[in-house]
């Protein structure tokens, strides 16, 4: 009993593309946000500590060397000869297009390296930038555009301070589609003033939309943040465990098979993670999911093929 007999995930897609294992290597290029460095606000979203992105705190290495040791890491703990970097850290769009190009291009220059994944926000995908990621793709690259969504309700995103809003999601996803390019959507569970229903209606009008790849993030709270404040007042309280793989799994099976997970869940480091604990235990997190949908006798896409009998 394995989460891949139940849901389409990313080592799974990656393993039936090229015949062998695939692994992201996460990088830090030292970017920076629109509502951070003041363009559209400071101070970046209520949830968002920098830390999180680059815990020991020390200088960030040179993409080449970060992919080195990122490699030496992965090669010990899944045995992956083939990698996609992965432009994690903040806004990975969010510079002029030539700087862009050279950091992809080192990446890609890493002969193990098969392609990019590239995180960043709705706001910040101008047409060159999808421009180039299209060219990278046609020339054989494998080639994901990550964007942050979080939420589909305008109201929650001010809230969190994201800077941007559903439409500018929206548009982005489209001008993507249009180049070719597969779009991963990350969306938050637990975010201050929504409940399950909104998680629901959130990822119901991703999947109307047409996506290609989805994360699930549950919420928590870390040092340095705005959120981390309103959770010591007692304004927050973070989603339960058992209600956060319930969630997960009730989407889960909304959702169309074809569709990628490329994550289920999230953590942050101990040293800065304050609420809830669980985020410390991804496996038990993905075993719980896993385990409930076997209670279930359900998979990815199971609701679906559900309705469409009722409808018959």
């Amino acid at each position: 009993m394995v989460l891949s007999d139940y849901v389409n995930t990313f080592g799974q897609a990656m393993y039936a593309r090229y015949a062998q294992r695939v692994h992201k290597i996460c990088l830090n290029a030292a970017f920076t946000c629109p509502n951070r460095d003041g363009t559209k606000g400071r101070g970046g979203c209520t949830f968002c500590n920098n830390v999180s992105f680059n815990p020991n705190g020390r200088q960030i290495d040179e993409v080449p060397l970060q992919i080195n040791n990122g490699r030496q890491v992965v090669l010990k703990r899944t045995g992956a000869e083939r990698y996609i970097a992965y432009f994690q850290a903040y806004t990975n769009t969010y510079a002029e297009l030539e700087t862009l190009k050279k950091l992809y291009d080192q990446a890609l220059a890493e002969p193990d390296v098969i392609g990019l994944s590239v995180g960043t926000r709705p706001d910040c995908v101008p047409a060159p930038v999808l421009d180039l990621l299209a060219e990278y793709r046609e020339q054989g690259h494998e080639v994901w555009l990550e964007l942050g969504l979080q939420s589909s309700f305008d109201d929650t995103l001010q809230r969190i301070n994201r800077g941007h809003n559903y439409e500018e999601y929206r548009k982005a996803l489209r001008a993507a589609r249009q180049r070719g390019l597969p779009v991963c959507t990350h969306l938050i569970m637990g975010l201050p003033g929504e409940d399950a229903k909104h998680a629901q209606i959130t990822h119901q009008r991703v999947i109307t939309e047409g996506v290609d790849g989805l994360k699930f993030h549950p919420l928590h709270v870390v040092k340095g943040t705005q959120l981390a404040n309103s959770w010591r007042r007692g304004e927050y309280q973070p989603m339960e465990m058992h209600e956060y793989v319930t969630l997960a799994v009730d989407l889960i099976e909304a959702t169309p098979p074809e569709i990628i997970f490329h994550r289920l869940t999230a953590t942050a480091s101990t040293n800065i993670l304050l609420a809830p604990q669980w985020c410390n235990l991804k496996w038990q997190v993905l075993n719980d999911i896993t385990r409930e949908l076997h209670r279930r006798g359900s998979y990815q896409g199971s609701a679906l093929e559900k309705k469409q009998q009722w409808l018959h």
